[in-house]
């Protein structure tokens, strides 16, 4: 793709930007090599106002490995080994990592992140679709997928977590932020936020759950331990966990809020190693093995 004068001014570019592109390419350029002249004259944001303005591209780049200051790629990136980034990773499609990835900024992707090995952020992670790792991932921002979600190992970060589709965790999650989760939640290990938890369908955890305010799902919640949240618990259906069940102080605890009283037997039912206090929906079941 060949960017004229007229086009980028069409865009409505910011003047300082816009004379640098006259400066340097008067009559307009190739995409890709303009994004790369933008990157490596210091103009990273200058560089992502264009691939936001002008999209992404079908072009692939397979690399062995990737070690820059700054990338802005409009099309989709392989990698065969690692990827070490001083400041900003963005790619208009897909990045494959068959290695490790560490961004010392942000890392944004249009559509999925792939990484065979461990994925560390100091910045936000954004993906378009969905984001996949062989190892876990460590953010010190949000991280945003669009897709679904799956980590081999734990998944930690500073700042909140949503997903627009399905979560699986391989060992724990561990958050900062609120966790949003538009579909179902599964993590091995424990769930720990010092927000709310909030999931469109069921929460399956291998260990205990531990969020600061509101716990909610519109399915089923079960624990393989225990269950503590610092304001209510709200679950469409049953709740379950091998340990305590606790609310916050002055909250209370809900089951088979989305289901008919008469089918609390099957859909609403609350167990836990002792009776939750107070329980104003679900039917007490006692306790019951995991």
């Amino acid at each position: 793709m060949d960017l004229t004068r007229e086009f980028v001014r069409a865009k409505n570019p910011c003047t300082e930007g816009y004379r640098w592109f006259l400066r340097h390419h008067e009559i307009g350029g190739n995409y890709q090599e303009l994004l790369d002249a933008l990157v490596l004259a210091g103009r990273v944001d200058d560089a992502c106002w264009l691939l936001s303005q002008f999209g992404p591209t079908h072009t692939r780049l397979v690399l062995e490995d990737l070690t820059a200051e700054a990338v802005v790629f409009a099309g989709s990136l392989e990698i065969r080994g690692n990827v070490e980034i001083g400041s900003l990773l963005r790619v208009g499609r897909t990045l494959h990592a068959e290695g490790s990835v560490r961004v010392e900024g942000s890392l944004a992707a249009g559509d999925d992140i792939r990484v065979g090995g461990q994925l560390r952020c100091q910045g936000t992670i954004h993906a378009g679709g969905n984001i996949r790792t062989g190892y876990g991932i460590d953010a010190k921002d949000d991280i945003v997928c669009s897709g679904d979600m799956r980590v081999g190992w734990d998944l930690r970060s500073n700042g909140k977590l949503t997903i627009a589709n399905s979560a699986r965790i391989g060992q724990d999650l561990v958050v900062r932020g609120k966790v949003e989760c538009g579909k179902s939640l599964q993590v091995a290990g424990d769930i720990a936020t010092e927000d709310a938890i909030e999931v469109d369908q069921g929460i399956l955890v291998g260990g205990s759950i531990t969020c600061a305010t509101h716990l909610e799902a519109n399915f089923g919640v079960k624990a393989g331990q225990s269950i503590a949240a610092g304001g209510v618990i709200r679950v469409g259906e049953s709740l379950m966990a091998a340990g305590q069940i606790t609310a916050g102080k002055g909250y209370g605890i809900f089951a088979g809020l989305n289901v008919q009283m008469d089918a609390w037997p099957d859909s609403g039912k609350v167990c836990a190693s002792s009776r939750p206090e107070p329980l104003l929906s679900g039917l007490w079941w006692g306790d019951c093995l995991i």
